[in-house]
């Protein structure tokens, strides 16, 4: 990651990002909070309830994978700003331990910012717990301007 990212502050707060997502996203609104927007990272919570619920009693990898995927939007909109046709172009997730039936925290970063694309990575946690559930990596596509 060149030296300029980790420098520049992200563009918009984490109360005005979780508005953001409420306001373009009508499907998830009132699903995710962002906890922290950090120069090229943040760290998002999406609330779990009986809509995320798979057989067997944990959370689904659908419900998994749109935690990751919201969680890298609101990294990248933090740092270039209100951009809403910025869209996922690759992404792979590995399920790595049975989570809770908790709230997901998201940890997302992105690693390289370029003009049209943006890569990085995001891990969740149950909320409380040490062990990660999820570690996915995504590209984004960024419209040009």
């Amino acid at each position: 990651m060149a030296a300029k990212d980790i420098e520049r502050e992200p563009v918009m707060s984490a109360a005005e990002a979780t508005a953001y997502v409420d306001e373009v996203f009508a499907a998830v609104r009132g699903r995710f909070e962002v906890l922290e927007l950090a120069p090229m990272s943040a760290r998002v919570r999406q609330k779990v309830d009986e809509r995320d619920i798979r057989p067997g009693g944990t959370v689904s990898g659908p419900s998994m994978f749109g935690a990751v995927d919201c969680a890298f939007y609101i990294a990248l909109m933090g740092m270039i700003g209100k951009v809403p046709l910025t869209v996922t172009t690759n992404a792979s997730i590995n399920f790595l331990n049975k989570p809770a039936l908790k709230d997901i925290i998201a940890e997302a970063r992105i690693l390289k910012l370029g003009k049209l694309l943006a890569t990085g990575d995001v891990t969740l946690y149950s909320e409380g717990e040490a062990r990660p559930i999820a570690h996915a990596t995504l590209t984004y596509a960024i419209p040009p301007k």
